[in-house]
Order: C-alpha cells, then structure tokens, then sequence
C-alpha cells in the first residue's frame, strides 16, 4: 500500500518526499481536480495526505472524497506555513 501527497506548498512536497512519499503540486482548481482524479486512479494507495490550501481548491471534490468509503483514506495536513484551521482543530472534531 502507497500514500501519496497533493500539495499547493513546494516545501511541504519536498518534505514528504525525504520521507518517501511521492506527490504533486498544484496551483488552481484544475490542477487539483486533475490530480485528485489521477491519484485516485493509483491502484495500491491507501493514504491520499493533502495540504489544506490544496484541498481548499476544490473543496466539492475533497467532500465527495470524506463521504465515499474504502481506499484511499483522505487526510488533511498543514503545510510548512501552518495549519489554516487553528492549533486546536483536529481536537476540536475529535
């Protein structure tokens, strides 16, 4: 199983690949949705790790994703600049 990484920061990408997680930057709207459907198409990835800022690029397709079950599982994660939600957000959900 593979995780893959949709970023909108190229520090963040640079990051995760050292830890070796491939992925792709993306700058608009397009760019996500393009990448959403290419990284959904991978046949062995379990983990789908998007920065917030990119899954705020289309955030319809990010919601589409939460709701269906299965592979892969979708995980929002901050980028090198922070998290846009707050220190406290993924607490606050729990």
């Amino acid at each position: 199983m593979k995780a893959y990484l949709i970023s909108s920061d190229r520090d963040t990408l640079a990051g995760m690949r050292f830890a070796g997680i491939r992925g792709c930057l993306v700058r608009t709207r397009e760019e996500a949705d393009e990448a959403f459907r290419r990284a959904c198409s991978m046949k062995e990835l379990a983990i789908l790790a998007v920065t917030e800022r990119a899954a705020e690029l289309a955030p319809e397709t990010m919601q589409s994703l939460r709701e269906r079950n299965g592979l892969p599982v979708v995980v929002e994660i901050p980028d090198r600049f922070g998290s846009i939600h707050g220190e406290n957000y993924l607490a606050d959900r729990v």
